[in-house]
């Protein structure tokens, strides 16, 4: 049987995460028995053939997952675009062998795939008359499979929840957001920050909300006419309410309801003739798809990639032509035609004046979000309805990043709710000993991008006979509700507090709990706040530590924290490219570091100068890390260096990463909304939230015990698990 040959090309716009799809796809296909080609700078270089179509080897895509760009260029091919140039195309790919693609890029440049290869028989059967190529080779290669990856900064395409490139373009504006902020409050001024986004508003929208901003304008809803002398009252409101800054986000398509473009410079001048303050501009542009991808645009390009090769190299009719994106926090093939067809519908609604039928094309989430930033960014009454309920917010368990913009989000949506929400400091502990108080709408401002917990925290569940002082102190400050917010022991105690209730009537209220861990290890969530920020701390270490071994030849053991989670580890091994990962839910055995030991000695020997191996920190508590290193030191007979690295606590430190702040506002939102369903109701359930599958779910307190591996401390089933075979494919080379 002849080998099959694959060849990956990016095209468009260069987006973040591009390298490592690619690099998923070479050795994906690499690992299957297939032969790849990179084409150089997109669809020119399969026209142009020669040295643009080259053999990609395992190594020739060792150290670009950390960098940003594509490595094997990008072009917008006119030529493309004509039959002669695919005609050429077609030509090029037959005289390497090649009929099998991976694309990524845009809607515009998957398109341009699909109609290349619905041509394809017809250009093959052309070439052939002509004598270009000869008739064995025609037979050889009646059909072009394909599959498409969708890479876009701008988040634009419908049918996937994110594209690649989007998360890490929303870093680069928060990082920005933040930056700006701090100098903005020094000097009491607005800044107007001007984000990409021609037709589509998601970075904009995205990044007022996870950046704390007053004021957004995005394509799909133009603002109705007196738009600026509503901006103006907002921003005179913060300012009044005690905001030191003013900060407005506009896409760079935004317009008005005639379709004038509002631009950077007229908010500008309208901010400071209304106002009368010192207004600044910055306008992000390309540094928004610049710098080194995210962690999340690491690992979900990885395994977009390795997909996609798997569906490229399969023979099964029903694969060819599978364009892959994520949905609700899977990969999923998406319907090509019908998602560009509705993408590029979207601006014509806009035009037309359906905004409503344009925000709801981009998903429920985006609308959801919408009408949060305004309750969010509206500053409060300053005194509550004389009926409104007091909703108790505390932290339990370990620190987690994002918990202070948990509890932001809290205050400000409770108060827009009607409610009022009240502080509890030192959790459970502190509700023991009476240490609350109100959290007013202007207290929690500066909290969204602290990494800390302003209301402090403690890690104990209370003891039974703590309960009767938590009960008094529930009743005396009238807490008509609990939001907890934390991570394991923090569901432990409100577990008890509703096991409990019928010896203590005031604990017959409304309690819900929000996962909030670095470990990803509470039931009901597949991703919990706090834990995207770990990984992109522990992605962030690992690139230096590698980086520090690139002039000798060296094998670095790191150790993560996760307790008996391995979800940091292995997401940690995919998003840096570790060639080993132990993680706890599979422990580790002295049979396997033998064979680990041997393949170090044998992959050394043949050439290889670096080696990262992570160990999560709970994967055998005998073999440690340094246990593990001291072996692989042994057995190298001073052929290489090892070297351990315990991360430790600066995973839960630093400021919260975009997605934990919107996971952290999404979460409290749907929270308040089940309490005020609750207090309409007339009832009193424990609940804990999560999302699941992209949406947010809910389970019940008394049913927990079903969901978690009590000895353990991890929910029964992980969904990050599925991902090791992806981990093995792209990192694991036999020697």
């Amino acid at each position: 049987m002849a080998i099959k040959r694959l060849g990956i090309l990016t095209s468009g716009g260069d987006a973040q995460g591009m390298n490592a799809a690619v690099r998923a796809v070479t050795r994906t296909a690499i690992n299957a028995g297939a032969e790849v080609f990179a084409i150089y700078e997109g669809y020119q270089g399969m026209v142009d053939g020669g040295d643009g179509i080259r053999p990609f080897g395992w190594g020739s895509v060792s150290n670009i997952l950390h960098r940003g760009g594509t490595e094997i260029g990008t072009f917008r091919s006119d030529d493309f675009r004509k039959k002669a140039g695919r005609k050429q195309a077609a030509k090029n790919l037959l005289e390497n062998g090649i009929d099998r693609l991976v694309v990524i890029g845009g809607d515009g440049s998957l398109t341009g795939l699909s109609c290349f290869s619905e041509e394809w028989p017809e250009l093959v059967k052309e070439l052939a008359a002509e004598g270009e190529v000869t008739a064995k080779v025609a037979k050889a290669h009646p059909v072009l499979y394909y599959a498409g990856l969708v890479g876009s900064i701008d988040n634009d395409l419908v049918g996937t929840d994110m594209t690649i490139g989007a998360d890490t373009a929303l870093h680069r504006i928060i990082e920005a957001i933040d930056a700006l902020s701090s100098t903005a409050a020094s000097h009491q001024r607005a800044f107007v920050i001007e984000v990409m986004g021609r037709h589509c508003g998601y970075l904009a929208l995205m990044s007022a909300i996870a950046g704390g901003c007053d004021y957004v304008l995005i394509p799909e809803n133009p603002p109705l006419p007196g738009w600026e002398k509503e901006m103006c009252a907002k921003l005179h409101e913060g300012r009044l309410a005690g905001r030191r800054d003013s900060m407005v986000v506009v896409a760079e398509g935004a317009t008005d309801r005639k379709g004038k473009p509002i631009t950077a410079e007229y908010i500008r001048k309208t901010i400071e003739d209304s106002l009368g303050e010192d207004t600044r501009v910055t306008i992000l542009g390309h540094v928004q798809r610049g710098g080194t991808p995210s962690a999340y645009d690491r690992w979900a390009s990885t395994w977009l990639g390795y997909e996609a090769a798997l569906a490229v190299l399969s023979d099964d009719p029903e694969l060819n032509g599978a364009v892959f994106g994520f949905r609700e926090n899977r990969v999923s093939r998406i319907g090509l035609h019908e998602s560009v067809e509705t993408t590029r519908s979207i601006p014509k609604l806009i035009a037309a004046g359906d905004y409503d039928e344009a925000m709801r094309l981009r998903g429920g989430s985006f609308s959801e979000l919408a009408r949060m930033f305004d309750q969010i960014a509206t500053p409060a009454p300053t005194e509550a309805p004389a009926d409104a309920k007091r909703v108790g917010i505390l932290h339990a368990g370990g620190l987690a990043p994002g918990m202070n913009a948990a509890a932001r989000a809290a205050v400000r949506l409770a108060v827009a709710r009607g409610m009022v929400p009240v502080g509890i400091h030192d959790g459970f502990a502190g509700l023991r000993d009476g240490k609350v108080t109100d959290l007013p709408w202007d207290e929690v401002e500066g909290w969204l991008d602290d990494g800390g917990a302003v209301l402090g925290l403690r890690r104990n569940v209370p003891e039974p006979d703590e309960l009767y002082a938590i009960a008094r102190n529930i009743e005396e400050n009238q807490l008509a509700a609990l939001l907890v917010i934390g991570g394991w022991n923090a569901y432990m105690a409100a577990h008890l507090c509703y096991r409990e209730r019928d010896h203590f009537p005031s604990l017959k209220i409304p309690i819900i709990c929000l996962p909030a861990s670095i470990d990803n290890n509470l039931p009901g969530s597949e991703l919990s706040i706090g834990a995207d920020t770990a990984l992109n701390t522990v992605v962030e270490a690992i690139d230096r530590i590698k980086g520090s071994g690139a002039a000798s030849t060296r094998a670095f053991i790191i150790e993560t924290m996760g307790q008996n989670c391995g979800y940091l580890a292995l997401m940690g091994g995919l998003a840096t490219g570790a060639e080993k990962v132990y993680l706890a839910e599979e422990g580790i055995t002295i049979d396997e570091l033998r064979d680990d030991a041997a393949y170090l000695k044998r992959s050394f020997a043949a050439g290889r100068e670096l080696f990262v191996a992570i160990r999560n920190e709970m994967a055998n508590l005998k073999y440690t890390t340094d246990f593990i290193a001291r072996i692989f030191d042994q057995e190298s007979d001073g052929a290489y260096d090892v070297r351990t690295n315990i991360l430790g606590h600066i995973q839960q430190g630093g400021s919260p990463s975009p997605f934990d702040r919107l996971l952290a506002t999404r979460l409290v939102s749907r929270a308040l909304e089940d309490i005020a369903e609750q207090f309409a109701a007339g009832t009193c359930e424990a609940k804990y939230l999560g999302l699941v599958g992209g949406r947010i779910q809910t389970g019940l307190l008394s049913q927990m015990r079903e969901a978690i591996d009590p000895k353990a401390r991890r929910p029964r089933e992980q969904w990050w698990l599925a991902l090791r075979p992806v981990n093995e494919a792209v990192s694991h080379r036999e020697y």
